[in-house]
């Protein structure tokens, strides 16, 4: 890959350019931080056993590269026996995208399918206000 100041790079190194949270995204004080290193969230971190501790069942899935990061973590979710719901209009597909088929559709034929829910986010934030939540 090649970095923005036009030198080649690696990706997935923790506290270099593409691994740095953009400023709008940043943690407030008190955020738990998971470090990924690979494209799925739960490979080789803690989150799996924050998410156990904190007993969380429904995961609500959103991020770049729909169908690398977002599906690795989300059928890694999934076989981990949590509900995860991927809302489609806040994910990304640079991979593919000119092609006739793309990835993002097969990403979301896959989680509608097989692996969890799709939803939009206007959807996901009525059916909340819909229970009380």
């Amino acid at each position: 890959m090649t970095g923005p100041n036009g030198v080649q790079s690696r990706i997935l190194i923790r506290d270099t350019w593409n691994t740095d949270v953009i400023s709008e995204l940043k943690p407030e004080p008190g955020d738990t931080v998971i470090y990924k290193n690979r494209f799925s969230g739960f490979y080789q971190t803690n989150l799996d056993s924050i998410l156990k501790n904190w007993n969380i069942r429904f995961l609500v899935m959103a991020g770049c590269t729909t169908s690398v990061c977002v599906e690795s973590t989300l059928r890694d979710a999934s076989f981990r026996d949590y509900c995860p719901v991927l809302l489609a209009d806040c994910t990304a597909e640079p991979e593919g995208f000119c092609l006739a088929r793309s990835n993002y559709e097969a990403t979301l034929f896959l989680v509608e399918h097989l692996f969890g829910w799709v939803s939009s986010s206007e959807q996901f934030i009525n059916a909340l206000a819909a229970t009380g939540q």
